[in-house]
């Protein structure tokens, strides 16, 4: 039996994302139930959670990050494609060039005193230490 966040999770990602995959979904619908991710609204925790999915998956995001890229370059090269996978599903918001920051979320999170991880490893929807 789904709880109220997962029903509101599953809305959300029929709302933002209607045309996902079934596979796609499932993984983006996971991520959004993380823990770092109750703070949020659904809505942000799915959008979140897409574009890191599609980040991670459908682009060579991971290849650039690999090869020494920052994690800002490798997504200024990546926007285009991330934007391709967007139209395709359906998506009803796209990434900015103008404003690669946008994805962050506006609203607050609670990190505990000794947490050492910034804030810019927030808008992936996942931890890295790594990159």
């Amino acid at each position: 039996m789904a709880t109220e966040r997962q029903r509101r999770l599953r809305r959300a990602l029929t709302a933002l994302i209607p045309r996902a995959p079934f596979i796609d979904a499932e993984a983006i619908r996971e991520a959004a139930r993380s823990r770092h991710m109750r703070s949020l609204s659904p809505e942000s925790a799915i959008w979140l959670s897409t574009v890191a999915h599609i980040r991670h998956q459908h682009t060579d995001y991971d290849e650039l990050m690999d090869d020494g890229y920052d994690k800002d370059a490798a997504r200024f090269f990546v926007l285009d494609d991330t934007n391709a996978v967007l139209d395709e599903w359906g998506a009803t918001r796209r990434l900015d060039p103008e404003a690669l920051d946008e994805e962050a979320p506006t609203e607050p999170r609670l990190v505990a005193e000794d947490d050492d991880r910034g804030d810019d490893d927030w808008p992936d929807g996942r931890w890295h230490e790594d990159d």
